[in-house]
C-alpha cells in the first residue's frame, strides 16, 4: 500500500511537472501554412530565446524568398539564421548551414533534401529534422546570439555547406582551427553602407575536405543573380556571392556538433558571442532554451481549458514574446553596445528592431508594460537612441528606418510605456523627438514622421487630393497620436499653449466624419468630401481596408463617435452591421484582391476582417455603448473561428505579435483598446482559471469556474470580493494583484455594464476641451 501511494503521488508530480513544461504547448509551425495569395499568419518556425538577436529556421524558399519556410514544401535547403519579421520586408544579415552527403554539392538545389513533417520536431528552443536525401539527422538549439548544431551523419563521405549569400560577402576556411568566419552584406534596405553580419562556425571534427565557392562574373544588376562554381583547395573568397564547403568521413550514427555565433559589430565580436554557448553540451544549452521559455511563458498560466486552447495560448503568447528582437550585444564587460543601423556606428546602450508599429502600437507593446515592463524598459531606451541617431522614432524597423504602413504610431508607443511607469532616463529627448515627428517628414523614409504634416497641422486632416494616398486612415492615426502626446504633455506640465493645441488636434477625427453614411471619408483640400465615396473600397484613402474598418479608429474618445453616429443605439447598429455586411469589396485601388481581402471573405463573417489589424480593436467598441454582452458573444466567435494551434492557425499576417497578444489579452477577458489611458476594456475569459505573475511580486488570479463555449457571457464579476459592474479594469488595480471571479453564464446579462458610470474612458467625455 505504502509503494502504491508513493507511486500515486511520483505519477502527480510527474504530471504537474509536465503541466509546467509551457513551452511544449507551443508550435512555432502555427501560421507557417501560408502564400502570397492567402495568408495563415505569414509566419515560419523561429527557433529563438525570447527576443533574441538571432533566430534559426529551417529554409524551404529560395535564397531572397520572404517566403523562407512554408508548410506545404518537401524540401530543405538549409538552416539559416533569420532576423525576418515579415514577408513583406524581408531579411536582413542571413547566411545558411546545409549538412550533405556524397558528394559536396553546394547549389542550393541541389544541396536541398526531402523531409517530412512525421520527421520534424519544432519547439521554441529546439528543431530537429530527417534529410531524406543525404541520411543525415540535423538538430539545433540557439542562445541569444549564438547556436549550436548537431549533425547524425552516415557511414559516407560528409559535408556541411555554409552559404554566406550573394549581394556581397567573404568566407575564409581555417582548417587548423576547424573554423569557418565570413560576413554576409545581404539585406531588403534599411541599412548603412557599411552594415555586415560577421560570423563564426567551430566544428568539433577536423577537415579532410576542404572548398570554397563563389561566381566567376559579376551581375548586371546589384539585386541580379550569378551562377558560382566550386574552387577545391581555395579557402578564402570575398564576391558577389560567396560559401564554403567542408568534409570528412564519417561512420554510421556519427556526431558532428558546430557551434555558431555572429555579430552586427566585428569579427571579434562574434567572437565574443560565441562565449553564450559556453562549455555546454547540446543537452544543456537545450534544457536552458527550454528554461528561458517556460520562464517566459510562465508568467501567464492558464487552466481548465482543451488541449488545442492550451496549444493556441501559448503558441500565440511565443509568438507575444519575439519582436521587437535584441539588436544590441554585449562586450568583454558585460556592457551593453550596439551597432547602429542608422548611423552605421558602434555606440554604447540598447536596441531593438523588427517591429512596425502601425501593427503592434494596439496591443502588443501595451501587453509588455503589463507582463515584461523590464524588457520594454530596454526597447524604450533603444528608441531614444534610435531618435539620437537618425532624428526620428521609428515607425517600421528592421533593422533601420523602412518605408512601410501609415500612422505616427511611435507616439503611442512611448506615451503608453512612460504612463504606466516604464520611464526612460532621457524623458526630455523623448518628448521632443515625439514634437518633432510632428513637423518633419524623412526625407528618404516617408513613413517615419508624418507624410502630409503641413496639410494635418493647417487644416486639420490630410486632403485626399494633395497626391498622399491613404490620407484619412493617417488624419485619423495622427488624431489618436496628438492624444497621447497630450497626455505626456500634461504629464510633464508643459506649457498651456501647446496643451491647447493637441487637444484641438485631438479632435481632428470630426473632421472625416460624414453624417450621411455615419463613416469616416476622405476629404479634398477645399472642405468637401470626395466625391463616388464608396466605404466597401479597400485602399485609397484608407490602409489595408475600408471605410468600415477604419471608422471605428477614435481609440481615445468612442463617446465622441457615438455622438457624431448619432447616440448609442446607432452605434450598435453600425456595429452590428459589420458583421451583416456580406463579405463584398472594391478592390480597384489594387487592380486585384489583395491577401487581406482574401482572408475577410473567407471567414464568414460578414466585413469583418480581423486578418489585418485597424478593425481588431472593434468588437470591445459594444463597451462603450453600455452593450457587453455582443462584445462577449462576437470575442468567443473570434477566437473560436480564427485561431488554432495548425498550420493555418491565424485568419491573416501574425505581424510581429500583434495579433497573437490579441489572441491572449482576449482569452485572459480584456483589452487595450486606447494605449495611453490606464484602462484595459473587458470581454470575457477563455479559461476558467488563469494567473497573472507580474514584474512586481503580485499575482491576479481570474476565475471562472463555470466557464464553457456555451456559458461565454458574463452574469456577474467580483474584483477582490467586491461586485464590479465597469466595463473597464484599470493598470494600478491589476498591478496590485488579486483575485477576479466571474460567474459565467449562457443567457447575457443585459442589466450589467449599462451605466454611464460603467463606461470606459472617451476624451470628450471625460476630459474638458475648451
Amino acid at each position: 500500500m505504502k509503494k502504491l501511494f508513493l507511486s500515486v503521488v511520483a505519477l502527480c508530480l510527474t504530471l504537474f511537472a509536465q503541466a509546467k513544461d509551457y513551452a511544449d504547448y507551443v508550435s512555432p509551425l502555427v501560421g507557417t501554412q501560408s502564400t502570397f495569395e492567402l495568408s495563415t499568419g505569414n509566419t515560419y518556425p523561429a527557433i529563438a530565446r525570447p527576443w533574441g538577436m538571432n533566430f534559426w529556421t529551417p529554409q524551404t524558399g529560395k535564397m531572397g524568398d520572404g517566403w523562407q519556410y512554408v508548410y506545404t514544401a518537401n524540401k530543405i535547403r538549409g538552416f539559416k539564421q533569420t532576423h525576418q519579421p515579415s514577408p513583406w520586408i524581408n531579411d536582413y544579415g542571413q547566411f545558411s548551414i546545409m549538412p550533405v552527403t556524397g558528394k559536396p554539392e553546394f547549389e542550393e538545389n541541389k544541396r536541398a533534401s526531402w523531409f517530412s513533417h512525421k520527421a520534424e520536431i519544432a519547439k521554441p528552443y529546439y528543431y530537429k529534422v530527417y534529410l531524406a536525401e543525404h541520411d543525415v539527422v540535423t538538430e539545433m538549439v540557439p542562445t541569444e546570439r549564438a547556436a549550436m548544431f548537431r549533425f547524425t551523419f552516415p557511414e559516407n563521405d560528409s559535408y556541411v555547406v555554409v552559404d554566406a549569400f550573394d549581394r556581397g560577402s567573404f568566407i575564409k576556411v581555417i582548417p587548423e582551427e576547424n573554423k569557418i568566419i565570413g560576413y554576409t552584406t545581404r539585406n531588403s534596405g534599411g541599412v548603412p553602407a557599411n552594415f555586415k553580419n560577421y560570423f563564426v562556425i567551430e566544428f568539433d571534427k577536423p577537415f579532410t575536405y576542404k572548398a570554397t565557392f563563389s561566381n566567376d562574373v559579376q551581375p548586371e544588376k546589384p539585386d541580379g543573380s550569378v551562377p558560382v562554381t566550386l574552387k577545391e583547395g581555395a579557402l578564402e573568397q570575398t564576391n558577389f556571392h560567396t560559401g564554403a564547403v567542408i568534409g570528412f568521413k564519417t561512420k554510421k550514427g556519427e556526431i558532428v556538433h558546430a557551434r555558431v555565433a555572429s555579430s552586427f559589430i566585428s569579427p571579434e565580436q562574434a567572437v565574443q558571442n560565441l562565449k553564450e554557448l559556453g562549455g555546454d553540451s547540446f543537452e544543456t544549452l537545450t534544457q536552458k532554451g527550454k528554461d528561458a521559455w517556460n520562464d517566459a511563458l510562465g508568467k501567464i498560466e492558464v487552466e481548465g481549458g482543451t488541449l488545442d486552447q492550451y496549444r493556441t495560448f501559448y503558441s500565440c503568447l511565443y509568438r507575444s514574446l519575439l519582436f521587437p528582437r535584441k539588436f544590441y550585444e554585449l562586450d568583454a564587460n558585460g556592457q551593453p553596445i550596439h551597432y547602429s543601423p542608422y548611423n552605421g556606428e558602434t555606440l554604447p546602450g540598447y536596441m531593438y528592431t523588427d517591429t512596425g508599429f502601425w501593427d503592434t502600437f494596439r496591443c502588443l507593446f501595451p501587453f509588455l508594460n503589463l507582463m515584461y515592463p523590464s524588457v520594454n524598459k530596454e526597447i524604450q531606451e533603444g528608441l531614444v537612441n534610435t531618435y539620437k541617431e537618425s532624428g526620428f522614432f521609428p515607425e517600421w524597423a528592421s533593422p533601420g528606418h523602412r518605408g512601410c504602413m501609415v500612422g505616427n504610431n511611435s507616439a503611442s508607443i512611448l506615451v503608453d510605456a512612460y504612463m504606466k511607469g516604464v520611464r526612460v532616463e532621457d524623458v526630455e529627448t523623448l518628448y521632443k523627438g515625439l514634437i518633432h515627428g510632428t513637423e518633419a517628414v524623412h526625407p528618404e523614409v516617408s513613413s517615419t514622421g508624418r507624410l502630409g504634416y503641413e496639410y494635418y497641422n493647417k487644416l486639420g486632416y490630410v486632403p485626399c487630393d494633395v497626391k498622399i494616398n491613404e490620407n484619412a486612415a493617417r488624419t485619423l492615426e495622427y488624431a489618436y497620436d496628438d492624444w497621447c502626446i497630450l497626455q505626456l504633455a500634461k504629464e510633464l506640465k508643459r506649457p498651456k499653449k501647446e496643451i491647447k493645441l493637441f487637444e484641438k488636434r485631438a479632435m481632428n477625427y470630426k473632421n472625416l466624419f460624414d453624417a450621411e453614411s455615419k463613416l469616416m471619408r476622405g476629404k479634398q483640400q477645399d472642405g468637401k468630401f470626395a466625391p463616388n465615396f464608396s466605404p466597401l473600397k479597400w485602399g485609397g484613402d484608407f490602409t489595408e481596408g475600408n471605410s468600415w474598418h477604419y471608422s471605428w479608429s477614435v481609440f481615445h474618445d468612442p463617446q465622441g463617435l457615438i455622438d457624431l453616429m448619432g447616440g448609442k443605439d446607432m452605434f450598435v447598429t453600425m456595429l452590428d452591421s459589420v458583421f451583416a455586411v456580406p463579405p463584398v469589396f472594391d478592390d480597384s485601388y489594387y487592380g486585384q484582391v489583395i491577401h487581406e481581402i482574401r482572408e475577410m471573405t473567407v471567414m464568414n463573417m460578414g466585413n469583418y476582417a480581423h486578418g489585418n489589424q485597424p478593425i481588431q480593436h472593434m468588437i470591445y467598441m459594444y463597451d462603450y455603448a453600455g452593450q457587453p454582452w455582443k462584445a462577449q458573444y462576437w470575442l468567443r466567435e473570434v477566437m473560436n473561428r480564427m485561431y488554432t494551434p495548425g498550420p493555418d492557425g491565424y485568419c491573416g499576417d501574425e505581424d510581429n505579435g500583434q495579433t497573437s497578444a490579441w489572441y491572449v489579452f482576449s482569452a485572459l477577458g480584456f483589452y487595450p483598446v486606447c494605449p495611453g489611458t490606464d484602462e484595459y476594456i473587458l470581454g470575457a475569459p477563455l479559461f476558467k482559471k488563469a494567473t497573472l505573475h507580474f514584474e512586481n511580486g503580485k499575482d491576479l488570479v481570474i476565475n471562472a469556474p463555470d466557464n464553457s463555449d456555451a456559458n461565454r457571457y458574463v452574469d456577474e464579476m467580483l474584483f477582490n470580493g467586491n461586485v464590479y459592474t465597469k466595463n473597464y479594469l484599470k493598470h494600478g488595480d491589476i498591478l496590485q494583484g488579486g483575485t477576479i471571479n466571474y460567474k459565467m453564464s449562457a443567457r447575457p446579462n443585459m442589466q450589467r455594464g449599462t451605466q454611464e458610470s460603467d463606461l470606459p474612458y472617451s476624451f470628450s467625455k471625460d476630459e474638458i476641451v475648451k
